[in-house]
């Protein structure tokens, strides 16, 4: 009898470690999500700011100032520019 209680309040220690164990492997896996969670906000933050800035670069404003500016481009004058215009028959 002496033996089968050493053995049950052995097997529940066991449990008892194994819920501990558990438990703390838990809460580290819950706080490494909400740290990944969190570098994914800032990552979402990050990526809408670098949407904005990439449409600021792209407006037809700014290519046109950089068109006047840095690649010293202009408008054609009228007398200057030819226009194409389709002969109606057929390509041979």
């Amino acid at each position: 009898m002496l033996r089968l209680n050493i053995l049950l309040v052995l097997a529940a220690v066991l449990c008892s470690l194994g819920v501990v164990t558990s438990q703390h492997k838990a809460r580290r896996f819950f706080q490494l999500l909400e740290a990944e969670q969190e570098r994914e906000r800032q990552l979402e933050i990050e990526f809408g700011q670098l949407q904005i800035e990439l449409s600021t670069w792209a407006t037809a404003t700014r290519i046109e100032k950089v068109a006047r500016e840095k690649l010293k481009m202009r408008t054609p004058e009228a007398a200057n520019v030819l226009t194409a215009t389709p002969t109606g028959g057929a390509a041979r």
